[in-house]
């Protein structure tokens, strides 16, 4: 049977809360083994965040699904020396401690590189490894906050608004696991691994392409625009008599389609909306227009209008609808596992679907310290007289 896609690919995962452990969870999805080095009684952070189910949080269990869970006391010696004989047995490698914390703990790549050099190593920090600001504490907010997505998120009128989810550390998590998978490539040319500096303000200005693109032509920031394209009009949402509709009008050739589902074929002849300049310095008349209209219509009616002219169009979904909807069901997106505490757990893996590959069964989020006697006998050998006397030295 066709393996799936990392199988075989071991992870040592010293990251916490979201853009680590997402990053970690990626690769858990396609089949790697993902070894989550915890602090004994507290465990990661996350563990914490609510919402709670049952005294359980769902936050955490979606995010480290597919995932071993091993307690380490990290300033214990003993401790950093498992991680030391685990990173030797490992892939790879992902922290996403603030630089500096990994060599004060003896786990830095300088370090796990003299005892396996194919290792790949990843470090996921707010602002990198140097810089003025290497050092600063970086949440989702901080960043979102100075790389200039939020100055662009919002109403015009309105104050820079955060994104509804936290896509500083998503995004990282993302680039994360795409930057892991081109190392492993690169090992298997020179049989070397490396070290990743990936930065969550890095990351997050190099995805602001429609952003930068007006930056580096005009010199100017771009405004916030609400749910304006900021370059083409119409793109928008729109006022429907039930709701909003999402409307994409790219070109000439389709506004003149959509004046014609309208029924105000003139408009497209209007020197106020002849070509996309035109309409874009009049967009607030065509914005009124086109919901004298729409407004008049169900948001399922200007969709399926707007469909059989062939242009883009859908309706704004909270998040209920659109993983509710029949699309989310018919592509499998929502997976149900067991749990012992929620009784079944509904996580997203990661979306890809692969021709050759199968898929990997979903499986919940580990407790604290469930695999650390699994990991410590079955992987380095220890005694279960020794990891007892681990665990009684509060080592593990």
């Amino acid at each position: 049977m066709t393996e799936a896609p990392l199988s075989g690919l071991r992870v040592l995962d010293l990251s916490r809360v979201l853009s680590g452990p997402y990053c970690t969870a990626l690769l858990a999805d396609l089949g790697a083994e993902v070894i989550k080095i915890e602090t004994p009684g507290r465990g990661d952070d996350s563990r914490h965040f609510g919402p709670f189910r049952d005294g359980a949080s769902v936050y955490f269990a979606l995010i480290n699904r597919n995932k071993k869970s091993v307690a380490l006391n990290l300033k214990d010696a003993r401790a950093q020396e498992i991680v030391l004989r685990l990173a030797e047995k490992s892939d790879v490698m992902v922290e996403n401690f603030r630089p500096g914390v990994a060599a004060r703990l003896g786990m830095d790549y300088a370090t796990l590189s003299k005892r396996n050099p194919r290792l790949v190593y990843l470090s996921i920090s707010g602002f990198g490894q140097e810089g003025p600001h290497a050092g600063w504490a970086a949440y989702d907010l901080i960043i979102q906050a100075m790389s200039g997505i939020m100055s662009v998120t919002g109403q015009p009128e309105g104050p820079p608004t955060a994104l509804g989810e936290s896509l500083g550390d998503l995004w990282t998590g993302l680039m994360g696991s795409w930057a892991v998978l081109a190392a492993l490539q690169a090992r298997v040319r020179t049989g070397q691994g490396e070290r990743i500096d990936l930065g969550m303000f890095d990351a997050l200005i190099s995805m602001q392409m429609t952003g930068l693109a007006n930056l580096l032509a005009t010199g100017q920031a771009p405004p916030r625009v609400g749910n304006r394209h900021p370059v083409t009009t119409p793109v928008n949402t729109y006022r429907c008599r039930d709701g909003l509709v999402a409307l994409v009008v790219p070109g000439d050739a389709q506004f003149k389609a959509l004046c014609e589902v309208m029924g105000r074929a003139e408009l497209a002849a209007d020197v106020r909306f002849l070509q996309n300049p035109d309409r874009f310095a009049n967009e607030a008349a065509l914005r009124a227009a086109i919901e004298a209209w729409s407004g008049t219509l169900d948001v399922d009616d200007v969709v399926a209008r707007c469909h059989a002219a062939e242009l883009p169009a859908g309706p704004v979904w909270d998040l209920a609808q659109a993983a509710g909807s029949t699309q989310a069901a018919a592509r499998g997106l929502l997976r149900s596992v067991p749990h012992p505490v929620f009784g079944d757990l509904t996580v997203v893996p990661q979306p890809a679907k692969f021709s050759r590959s199968p898929a990997v069964p979903p499986v919940r989020e580990p407790s604290l310290g469930e695999h650390t006697g699994e990991i410590l006998e079955g992987l380095l050998g220890l005694t279960r007289e020794e990891v007892e006397a681990l665990r009684g030295a509060g080592a593990i």
